[in-house]
């Protein structure tokens, strides 16, 4: 019976040994995978580490099978090393596998749409049912999935297009303003409507103004409604690169939805990893430049760009500055807060006392005024606010530049595994890239050498950021689209022209122009050059037409000599009333003459009716002679005394229906 025990017990245990055998040569291959994942990173050290543990393999193959021939007693010990090295194994491999997938989930392969149809909160429509007989907007581009992909399935799922008429549109300002202007029924627009219309002149209240009928969420990969959501497969980091960071007005705690950069927030960086030098300009929001998703590529506000999708605000910037744009990342307010608090703060010199609401819209959070280290939330007012700001848009992003830099710097004080852990999680949630996981494990190498620098060195700054400055003068021009006057940045062409240069030397582009000699005050204090801020001996902005009206054709003709136009006039005397062209429009863009109509004009209408009058009064006078001629022949026998004649057609009095004929100048020639 004791035999036979100890026999069943060593059956057992070698059934355990090769359990774990198994267990422990399967979680050697999941780490040795895991570890061949981390491409680029620590090469000799990673194929120094597979190689141990494939050693260690197969002398546990070997122990094992020597226990199971010779059938030592001993093998407790044996079991024990079995299950720590597969705890090891196990370990190592399910570390990598997560920061790998947060890493992998930082470029969100696929997003969720959002269109909703739109019309006016004093219609009569209240679901889906009730629209027909109705002109419905939507986009013509084909690959946008708010404003065509998914309206189209709603158009053929409700069959609208059986009772209504589609109309296309280039893009969503031109059908909001036929919304409004009741030219147009119903529109599809992406969900974030508000956020992209409530800032423009006379649609603050859009939200309140219109309502939805029905909306639809498509869960669509990005690759499919855009041509940069993947970066350069053969584009390492360890090369230079260009970079755009794009803050997204969106209190969601993870992005999984599409976002849409609202443009406030717009940061073109530029970084050299051999030289670690880096660029860092902030495009303002305002910035009137050729938008590149629109026919004909017209200027606009560049925030405009945000609402159709990163194609279009990324080749927007790439064809105004000349640079391939290799990555972006986008990240939302939420993100923002959580980053700076998993750091542990940031420190910041703030200038005066700021106040914004919190990161959820719901309570207002304020700095005061010193150097200090601000929180999440605190860092959220600092680049946010800019109503304080005596330079507005121009301070915000400065303040944004800032927090960015003081993050950077942080990084080199994150020591603890688990708050880099904090520190991915949050970015993985709240940020949306391009990037391949390959390619940002390859930013590897590049903090290691900013580490050492920071070790040999005692400067806060680990990287050598040069500032750019895009300068530029407001001015009021009409929108064609929005059809009205709006405030724009107009940006000068030779800072422009720097900031280019600038660079394009930063990524080994272009030769870098070394300035041999400078001079200085030990009593001045010395101040980095922000390039592109000039001085620059002139400014840059366009030629807008006046607005005429009010004044006397002598004015205006004056006016317009002034500006080089042609014009023409509708009558003769008074003021001027109207103008074909709308003031502000720019005066590059008008073909053929402004025509200018005074107060003292008649229309071809109203010349017309005087004339119908004229002749139905002329006959009424015709027929009443008749009359009279009549009844006189009745009594020609009782009054044969009596003479009655007629009066002359020619001796009726007719209203001067004569018009003015419209009377033309061209400045240049003869009147």
């Amino acid at each position: 019976m004791g035999k036979a025990k100890e026999k069943k017990n060593g059956k057992f245990l070698s059934f355990i040994m090769i359990l774990l055998l198994l267990i422990a040569l399967v979680s050697s291959a999941f780490a040795i995978y895991e570890i061949l994942l981390l491409s680029s990173i620590e090469n000799t050290l990673r194929y120094i580490i597979i190689g141990v543990l494939g050693l260690i393999d197969f002398i546990c193959i070997l122990k094992a099978n020597g226990h199971l021939k010779r059938k030592k007693k001993k093998k407790g010990l044996f079991l024990f090393v079995l299950f720590f090295y597969s705890l090891i194994c196990l370990g190592v491999g399910s570390a990598i596998f997560i920061i790998y997938g947060q890493l992998d989930s930082l470029n969100k392969e696929t997003v969720i749409y959002t269109s909703d149809l739109l019309v006016m909160s004093s219609n009569e429509a209240n679901d889906i049912g009730d629209i027909k007989e109705m002109k419905i907007g939507t986009l013509s581009d084909k690959k946008s999935a708010e404003g065509y992909i998914i309206p189209r399935e709603i158009i053929q799922e409700n069959k609208l297009e059986d009772d209504n008429e589609i109309q296309e549109y280039d893009d969503y300002t031109s059908m909001l303003v036929d919304l409004y202007a009741n030219e147009l029924d119903a529109m599809f627009v992406s969900d974030h409507y508000v956020s992209m219309f409530s800032g423009i002149t006379g649609y603050e209240n859009i939200a309140t103004d219109t309502k939805v009928i029905i909306k639809k969420d498509k869960k669509m990969k990005k690759s499919s409604t855009s041509s940069v959501e993947t970066a350069s497969s053969g584009k390492s980091v360890t090369e230079p690169f260009t970079m755009l960071l794009m803050g997204i007005d969106s209190t969601d705690e993870v992005l999984t939805k599409n976002a849409i950069a609202n443009g406030d927030t717009l940061i073109l960086i530029t970084f050299n990893p051999k030289t670690l030098n880096a660029t860092m300009l902030s495009i303002p929001r305002d910035s009137y430049v050729p938008i590149a998703c629109w026919s004909g590529k017209p200027e606009n506000k560049i925030t405009h760009a945000a609402a159709y999708g990163n194609d279009c605000m990324i080749h927007t910037i790439e064809d105004y500055f000349d640079v391939d744009i290799d990555y972006y990342a986008k990240i939302n307010f939420k993100g923002l807060v959580k980053l700076v608090d998993a750091v542990g703060g940031v420190e910041v010199d703030v200038e005066k006392t700021l106040c914004t609401d919190n990161s959820n819209r719901e309570g207002e959070v304020c700095i005061h005024e010193g150097h200090q280290l601000l929180n999440g939330e605190e860092a959220l007012v600092y680049a946010r606010n800019r109503k304080q700001l005596a330079n507005g848009d121009f301070g915000r992003a400065q303040h944004q530049q800032i927090i960015v830099k003081a993050l950077i710097n942080k990084m080199k004080t994150i020591t603890d595994v688990t708050k880099f852990m904090d520190i991915l999680n949050t970015v993985s949630n709240s940020m949306d890239t391009n990037l391949t996981t390959k390619q940002i494990l390859s930013f590897y190498n590049v903090g290691k050498d900013i580490i050492k620098k920071s070790l040999s060195s005692d400067d806060a700054d680990l990287v050598n950021i040069q500032q750019l400055f895009l300068q530029g003068e407001g001015q009021m021009i009409y929108d064609e689209r929005a059809r009205m006057v709006l405030w724009d940045y107009v940006p000068n062409k030779y800072s422009r022209k720097d900031i280019i240069q600038a660079m394009k030397e930063n990524l080994e582009l272009e030769e870098h122009t070394i300035i041999k000699e400078f001079t200085f005050s030990i009593n001045d204090p010395y101040e980095k050059e922000v390039i592109g801020s000039g001085p620059y001996k002139s400014g840059y902005g366009y030629t807008l037409l006046p607005d005429f009206t009010g004044d006397t054709e002598a004015q205006a003709r004056s006016a317009a000599a002034k500006y080089g136009i042609t014009v023409s006039f509708v009558g003769k005397g008074g003021t001027v009333i109207s103008q074909s062209y709308p003031a502000g429009k720019r005066i590059d863009l008008i073909k053929g003459s402004v025509v200018l109509t005074l107060s003292n004009s008649k229309s071809e209408d109203d010349e017309k009716e005087k004339t119908k009058e004229k002749k139905d009064s002329k006959e009424n006078k015709d027929t009443k002679v008749i009359i009279e001629e009549d009844e006189d022949d009745i009594k020609e026998d009782e009054k044969k005394d009596d003479v009655i004649t007629p009066p002359s057609p020619g001796d009726d009095h007719e209203d001067d229906t004569s018009q003015e004929e419209g009377t033309g100048s061209t400045f240049g020639g003869n009147e």
